[in-house]
């Protein structure tokens, strides 16, 4: 019933910034948190960064003060800002949102955004 969907994601060099976005529709009640999660080949989905409902925002400890995570509630969108990217950054990137449909709180992926950081 949500369906999150994508975008901004590509090849950047070291030092450069990206911004992506994820925006969700579907029949669903209300969001609450939204967030962004990271992950590389034979290794676990790792946060990013989340964002509350009411814009408390807590960030893996190698992305802070580098990472910026913000939504925008009227367009149910959330977005990343990267700067100063590093190849270490290089992995898929999901957004993730966990929304009441009717009663029911359950969390939703993205399909994922790959960010590739090479020279």
């Amino acid at each position: 019933q949500v369906q999150l969907v994508e975008s901004g994601g590509g090849l950047v060099q070291p030092g450069g910034s990206l911004r992506l976005s994820c925006a969700a529709s579907g029949s669903f009640s209300s969001i609450n948190a939204m967030a962004w999660y990271r992950q590389t080949p034979g290794n676990q989905r790792e946060l990013v960064a989340i964002i509350t409902s009411g814009g408390n925002t807590n960030y893996q400890h190698s992305v802070k003060g580098r990472f910026a995570i913000s939504r925008e509630n009227a367009k149910n969108t959330v977005y990343l800002q990267m700067n100063s990217l590093e190849p270490e950054d290089t992995a898929v990137y999901y957004c993730n949102c966990d929304a009441y449909v009717q009663t029911t709180l359950r969390r939703y992926w993205g399909q994922g955004t790959q960010v590739t950081v090479s020279p």
